[in-house]
């Protein structure tokens, strides 16, 4: 049975990163972008991270311009940009594709274990987030407009 840590990516630098490394962590999984009316929301997600990394957390922050070209930049300018606007200090990597045939594998996964709305897989846009226990297991998938402070108490149960 698969789990996130059968999964790698590149990360926001190049390298390639094995899930496997975030073992026995608790996981926040985001597909982020910087032009989206949602985009605030780095705050709170490394607010999050802030609060919550010493007791196991990890956030993972996944660009994607597939909703509205709003992270039409490259690794680059969306590092600076994650830097210089929200001290983004959690990880993230390198754009990828949440939904169509270049799905990312990771989001495939992720969308077969924590479905959306009446069952559907599809990310339906800018940060949607998943929520992953210690043991790899997905718990849960939030809508973008959940936001990072909504989830607090569901990820303190899971710490």
């Amino acid at each position: 049975m698969a789990s996130v840590y059968d999964f790698s990516a590149k990360t926001i630098d190049g390298a390639d990163q094995k899930l496997d490394a975030y073992r026995g962590k608790t996981m926040l999984i985001v597909n982020v972008a910087s032009k989206c009316g949602f985009t605030p929301q780095y705050t709170g997600l490394e607010a999050l991270y802030e609060k919550y990394q010493g007791q196991g957390l990890v956030v993972l922050g996944f660009p994607c311009d597939q909703f509205g070209h709003q992270e039409p930049g490259d690794e680059a300018e969306i590092k600076n940009f994650c830097s210089l606007n929200y001290d983004v200090k959690f990880p993230l990597f390198a754009k990828i594709e949440v939904n169509g045939a270049n799905t990312h594998p990771l989001y495939k996964y992720l969308k077969h274990e924590a479905k959306g709305l009446l069952g559907s897989e599809a990310i339906k846009w800018n940060f949607t987030k998943f929520l992953v226990a210690k043991s790899g297991d997905v718990i849960k998938r939030y809508a973008p407009t959940d936001t990072p402070e909504a989830i607090g108490k569901d990820l303190a149960a899971q710490l």
